[in-house]
């Protein structure tokens, strides 16, 4: 009973100081005074002023590093590796979302087509072999892509659910810095109240004792066609 009362003796007194720190800290600070009364300035880059081709294998290497498959195309390649691509995986219902382009669909696929009155149930998406998608955007930086539900995309659901993701990043979607990205969404947030979903690689997590598991929360296994 002696211990659990200096346990949380010791505890409060941590949280007391913190908040006397705090305080401290603000001492000169005008109640009234909100955050966005006073003007801060940023530091940080907000470009990347390194070359587009620099900037594109970036993207490639760090979206590699966290296990995802990348392969760079021409824009004359893309129909054939896409292909090849479900081929190699074996896919053969494939899940696809509204005004993904038709030379990206491979003859003799069983295709799931989402719409808006005609939606997927969540057993048809978990029972297909995978989802073919475009992006937003791509983050150098982070090896990050972004999803925002625009066109050859569609909801959030479809590329949570299934096990397989392919994703097609083209050159041009590809910015240098996080800021540049956030700047680029800015208008299907505030404007379109867009739900946005950043992809850093395959879906995985680890427990307290760091034992990984794939596939938790969104496809086990995640391949990016980088198209030139």
């Amino acid at each position: 009973m002696v211990e659990a009362e200096q346990r949380i003796l010791l505890v409060a007194t941590a949280k007391e100081t913190i908040l006397w720190r705090i305080r401290h800290a603000t001492r000169d600070v005008p109640e009234a005074e909100r955050p966005e009364d006073v003007s801060v300035e940023r530091q940080f880059r907000k470009e990347d002023g390194a070359e587009r081709e620099q900037i594109v294998a970036r993207f490639a290497e760090r979206t590699a590093e966290y296990e995802a498959e990348v392969r760079r195309v021409g824009h004359d390649e893309l129909p054939k590796a896409i292909e090849e691509a479900l081929k190699r995986r074996g896919v053969r219902r494939l899940v696809i979302p509204p005004y993904l382009p038709r030379e990206w669909i491979p003859d003799g696929i069983e295709t799931l087509r989402d719409a808006a009155r005609s939606r997927l149930t969540n057993q048809e998406l978990d029972e297909s072999d995978g989802v073919l998608t475009g992006c937003a955007l791509g983050i150098a930086q982070t090896g990050t892509i972004v999803l925002d539900a625009g066109r050859a995309q569609g909801r959030r659901a479809l590329t949570l659910l299934p096990d397989y993701h392919l994703c097609v990043v083209r050159e041009q979607q590809i910015v240098g810095l996080v800021p540049e990205a956030f700047a680029s969404l800015e208008k299907a947030v505030e404007g379109e109240g867009r739900a946005i979903t950043f992809i850093s690689g395959p879906s995985a997590t680890s427990d307290i004792e760091l034992d990984r598991v794939e596939g938790v929360h969104g496809p086990r296994t995640l391949e990016v066609l980088i198209a030139g």
